[in-house]
């Protein structure tokens, strides 16, 4: 038998910098966030204050390497930074979450001088970086997409776009997209999809009105509009007819944070709650005190914390590009989401009537937690995702 030592199990450890990083965000986002939070779900509104916040404390987009004028934080660093704000605002949580999904196309993919364009503005937090993938009849099944690229090359080997792209994250407000689409209509299903940056200002751009969501209301879901928008052979990202390849390469990284902030809606419920239960008193003592009541507790407790434990190894096999990444980011992702939805609908139900009116935060963050089982790939296909790499 192998001999076990102490820093075999320090493996199973975030490190000092893991944890002061976590106060710091958490002081930021509490400070900064979280007194808005009510404001912005109500007023359906981009959260500007947690944007100038994460700016300001370089929370914006951690991710960045340093080579590109970012902080280059690793993946458990950048999913701690999601999850802590994630535990006051979903919505704000998406902004340092969406500056990754957005430019991790061109951390995995792009030439050198694409990187130095794009990459140092985001870093500086002058914009943020969205990601247009799916379309109104190609969301779980992308290779469906007809958003379409016509190579001119009588034009220095531009391309022409045109089509749409549905459930954009803070369309509008970004100012660069990665954009997939269609290069070669005949060519072989999967083979034959391109990524494009594309920029707010290209004209023939334009976006849809606001969707009108369940949740997540302060960040801006919008359709991306494309009419003859020229763009330039320098901004096709990575090799033409490698765009799907690279998305669902980006889908496997980028599922870890939604983990995380599936994670940190979970731990902002369930501390809600616990502060009521200890609080709020029936037949003359604190409810906290019913067995019943520490039951839901410690099952919501132990579902969060396994939940942590399995996006935190997500985030280590993403930071070293582990061959079984596809499985545990689909995994984490899955298991996070389901919990979040589970432990805010508990957490509502601890406060009984006061969880369902505005006075307390829990019910906006039960609707939040809905979208995670959603987005960036349906719990259904994650099983899937999981399923067939299990069968390989």
């Amino acid at each position: 038998m192998p001999t076990v030592t102490s820093t075999d199990f320090d493996l199973f450890r975030t490190s000092d910098d893991h944890e002061a990083l976590r106060e710091a965000v958490r002081a930021v986002a509490e400070d900064k966030i979280a007194p808005f939070a009510a404001a912005v779900d109500e007023e359906a509104r981009y959260p500007q204050e947690a944007h100038d916040a994460l700016v300001a404390s370089d929370f914006f987009a951690p991710h960045v390497p340093e080579e590109y004028d970012g902080v280059g934080a690793d993946a458990l660093a950048t999913c701690i930074v999601i999850e802590e704000v994630a535990r006051v605002d979903a919505s704000a949580s998406l902004i340092p979450a969406v500056n990754k999904l957005g430019s991790m196309p061109l951390i995995l993919a792009a030439d050198e001088d694409l990187k130095r364009r794009y990459l140092p503005p985001l870093a500086h937090g002058e914009t943020t970086f969205s990601y247009g993938l799916s379309e109104r009849e190609a969301g779980s099944d992308t290779a469906s997409m007809k958003c379409r690229a016509r190579h001119d090359a009588a034009d220095g080997g531009s391309w022409i776009l045109n089509g749409q792209k549905s459930w954009i994250t803070n369309a509008g407000v970004s100012e660069y997209y990665t954009v997939l689409a269609v290069t070669d209509p005949d060519g072989p299903r999967g083979n034959n999809v391109t990524a494009f940056v594309v920029e707010k200002s290209d004209a023939g751009f334009t976006f849809g009105e606001k969707e009108r969501k369940l949740g997540i209301k302060g960040s801006p879901t919008r359709e991306l509009h494309f009419d003859n928008v020229r763009i330039p052979g320098d901004r096709v990202v990575g090799q033409v007819g490698d765009g799907l390849k690279i998305a669902l390469r980006t889908l496997d990284h980028t599922r870890v944070t939604i983990g995380a902030q599936a994670i940190g809606i979970a731990q902002g419920a369930l501390d809600q709650a616990v502060a009521y239960v200890k609080e709020r008193k029936q037949f003359g003592k604190r409810i906290a005190d019913f067995q019943g009541i520490q039951f839901m507790l410690a099952d919501m407790a132990m579902e969060v914390e396994a939940a942590r434990q399995m996006v935190y190894v997500a985030a280590a096999k993403s930071e070293r590009g582990d061959k079984d990444l596809s499985f545990f980011g689909a995994a984490a992702k899955c298991y996070a989401s389901d919990v979040a939805m589970k432990v805010t609908t508990d957490a509502v139900q601890l406060l009984g009537g006061a969880g369902y009116t505005k006075d307390f935060p829990l019910e906006r963050m039960m609707r939040d937690a809905k979208i995670t089982q959603i987005y960036e790939g349906t719990n259904q296909i994650q099983r899937i995702v999981a399923a067939r790499q299990l069968l390989r």
